[in-house]
Formats: C-alpha cells, structure tokens, sequence
C-alpha cells in the first residue's frame, strides 16, 4: 500500500492570495518564535524578549505548562546514524560515531496546544542530538523553506501587522498585504505561501533549518552550510485521514508501530556569492549537497510527560565543529526561547489539572 496522495492544487487565485496573506501574520508569529534583540532598539522602544512573549500570550491564550508557540507537539525518541560524508567538513562527533541518540519533538505553528492540526500548514520538527563526550546538539526546522524577512525589526514589523485589533479583536485585513508589499525580501516566502499545502503525514515531510550555520573541522576551516531533513518514504503504511483535530499524531503512533520512520539529513554547502547571514534569501544554483546519514525515529510520548517536554531546542546550543552565523535570527530566538521557556517549567504542575490533550 502506498502513501494516499491528493490531487494537486491549483496555484492560489490573487484574491485567495490576499485572504491567506490577511491570516498569515499569526502564522509567522509562531513559525520560528517570538523573536527579540539582545542588545538593541525595535520601533522605537526597547523590545525584550518578555514583551514578545507577552504577546504571544495576548494573541493564543495562556495555557500553562505549554510552550508559548509550537504549543501542540509530539515527543519522539530514536538515533542518528551517521555516514562519512561531513566528516571532512566537520569534528563534531555526531558525525563521526556511529549512532548518537535524538530526542525530537513534531509540532504545529500554534500558540494554542488544542488547535486542530489542519489549522496551519506549517509543521515543525526538533531535533536534541546528545553526544557521548557530553554535548549537544539542538536545532530547530520548518516545513517552509525560507524565512519571511531577515532582521528581527522587519519581523517584529510583521508582527505588528497580525496584531489584532482592540476595537473587533481581530487582524485588520488590510495590514498584512500592506506589510508585505513594503518588503520586496519576502517575494520568496510568498512564492511559497501561493502553493503551501498542509501535509497530512509528518512523517512524509521534508524540514529545514532556514538559518546557516558554519562546519568547522579539525584544522578550524570553516565551511558554511544550510540543512534540512528529507523523508524516506515508506510504502507499508497510508497516511491516516486528515478528518481529525489530531491526525498527525494519530498518524505517527500508527507508522511507529509498524516499524521506525526515517529522513536522510541533507547538508548544502554555501557557494562564495550566497548571504550566510540572511534568512529569507534563497541559494539559487547548484550547489554541493552532501548525505550526512540518517535520521531513524523509532518511538513517540504525548509531550504532556514525555522527554521532549523540558527541551528548550536553542538553536544555539552547538557541539564543537559547528558554529553560528552571523544571523540576527538565531540570537534573537534563543532570547526568546529562554524566556517562555523559564515561564513554561515553573508552570509543570499545572499542566495535570489542565485539559488533557487528546490521546491517540
């Protein structure tokens, strides 16, 4: 039996375009955090990373215990087994052992933990890779294949521009078409959005880190890379139907009791002319595309207790032989993650008294 496939759908009408555009803000809003400078100034007053997260709490609810956006997920548990191709490229041991085990979490674009999974079409997958000399590696990864816009302010922009309004205490329709035909940088998101399709599997999507990084190896050259995790594709089992609130899960519970699911992760290496230091741009070309191994899921927990649960997945928490970019993104998420994260842990007993989570 084969994976059910629907139809392909049509390219979005201008108006469809214009309505999708009108709701996406709060999509954005919680694709890749609520994001923050460290050290800096956003229009025109001082924007911390409590004060993103407040909002978050503002525009989806507060529910304690619960992540302030990603809210609904998944804990999954299995190994990474790696291939030969990086290590020239790299010293981190992940690629180098054998087998490193991962912790991950799937999730939803969502600030709310009881969203139904067709809400959005966005899906999420982090990673938590424990080496055995002690450290980590955590990264976060996105079905959409590039970011928006490039910069915190022009994000924080974004942000404002899906703000409800106080007077119906909902978007004003006009204020995302405006944003961004302001900003000519996210021609690439919206190339994207006019197709997006939610997948009615996780296991069948492909994920992306979005943000480039740097591989480092034992002779300290620096290799600049971006990479992503690509599906492969089992045959044994059809994708559940996509009728439910909860599908996805339903889904992954079912193909993990037939046996483990797998993605090859995928690492591009940045030609001299492409931005290392900017999200929202596309690496256009040919480019060296190296198979780093593969990633085997073999097991899931309902994140309410499992081990994903107390994971702040910081994007910026490397082993030796991978480095950041210079991307303002990835210093503002991990401002912001460890602020909802504080707020989060200190609300764990709560959870139990909260609504249960549906089970598959």
């Amino acid at each position: 039996m084969v994976d059910h496939v629907s139809p392909p759908r049509p390219p979005l009408s201008t108006a469809g375009l214009i309505a999708r555009l009108a709701g996406i803000g709060g999509i954005v809003a919680v694709v890749a955090g609520a994001f923050a400078y460290v050290n800096g100034t956003l229009d025109p007053q001082r924007l911390r990373p409590q004060n993103l997260v407040n909002a978050l709490e503002t525009n989806s609810g507060v529910h304690p215990g619960y992540r302030r956006n990603h809210s609904k997920g998944v804990c999954v548990a299995g190994y990474f087994q790696s291939a030969p191709s990086v290590r020239a490229y790299s010293s981190a041991e992940v690629f180098s052992e054998a087998r490193t085990p991962v912790i991950g979490r799937f999730a939803l674009p969502s600030g709310n933990p009881y969203a139904p999974d067709s809400s959005v079409p966005i899906r999420s997958l982090a990673l938590q890779f424990s080496q055995a000399n002690g450290q980590q590696w955590r990264t976060g990864m996105n079905s959409m294949p590039v970011f928006p816009v490039g910069t915190p302010e022009a994000f924080y922009q974004l942000l404002k521009a899906g703000a409800p309004d106080p007077a119906t205490g909902k978007p004003n329709p006009a204020n995302m078409p405006a944003f961004f035909a302001a900003h000519p940088e996210t021609a690439p998101f919206l190339a994207w959005v006019k197709t997006a399709k939610p997948s009615a599997s996780y296991a069948t999507e492909t994920y992306n880190g979005i943000n480039a990084f740097y591989l480092v190896n034992a002779n300290g050259q620096r290799q600049a890379v971006r990479w992503g995790v690509v599906p492969v594709i089992q045959d044994a089992i059809a994708a559940t139907p996509a009728n439910g609130a909860d599908f996805l899960q339903e889904d992954l519970v079912q193909r993990l009791a037939a046996g483990p699911v797998r993605w090859h992760l995928m690492i591009t290496l940045a030609n001299p002319e492409d931005p290392v230091d900017d999200a929202s741009k596309v690496w256009g070309g040919e480019h060296k595309v190296l198979n780093a191994g593969t990633l085997v899921l073999q097991s899931s927990q309902p994140q309410i207790d499992g081990a994903c649960r107390d994971i702040n997945f910081d994007p910026l928490i490397l082993p030796s032989g991978i480095e950041a970019s210079n991307d303002p993104l990835l210093a503002a998420r991990s401002a912001a993650y460890a602020s909802s994260y504080l707020r989060r842990t200190s609300e764990v007993s709560q959870l139990h008294s909260a609504p249960q989570e549906s089970k598959p």
